[in-house]
């Protein structure tokens, strides 16, 4: 398994940018696919963004796509997510995970990291 630490969380104004980063350690970085989920306070976790072990290829939650932006660095083992036009409702926790090659979920996890978009 890959261990995972996120950083860049904050509190931000409405309309305002963060960027996530997600540093991993471990083996073979390349061969996870790596994405972001969050959780708000009373709902459940639910799945922000995706890239794929290569970079070619990503996906969003239709709440995010046009504003959210995820990125990796093989070389560094890094993975971020680029937030703009941040709203309320994107407050949450959001997590980095990993994907391992024949996983149907993540199966690594970090920490989690608070973001806070005030009104």
């Amino acid at each position: 398994q890959v261990q995972l630490v996120e950083s860049g969380g904050g509190l931000v104004q409405a309309g305002g940018s963060l960027r996530l980063s997600c540093a991993a350690s471990g083996r073979s970085f390349s061969s996870y696919a790596m994405g972001w989920f969050r959780q708000a306070p009373g709902k459940q976790r639910e799945f922000v963004a995706a890239i794929s072990r290569s970079g070619d290829s990503t996906d969003y939650a239709d709440s995010v796509k046009g504003r959210f932006t995820i990125s990796r660095d093989n070389g560094k083992s890094t993975v971020s997510l680029q937030m703009n036009s941040l709203k309320p409702e994107d407050t949450a926790v959001y997590y980095c995970t990993a994907r391992s090659l024949f996983a149907r979920s993540p199966d690594s996890w970090g920490q989690g990291t608070q973001v806070t978009v005030s009104s």
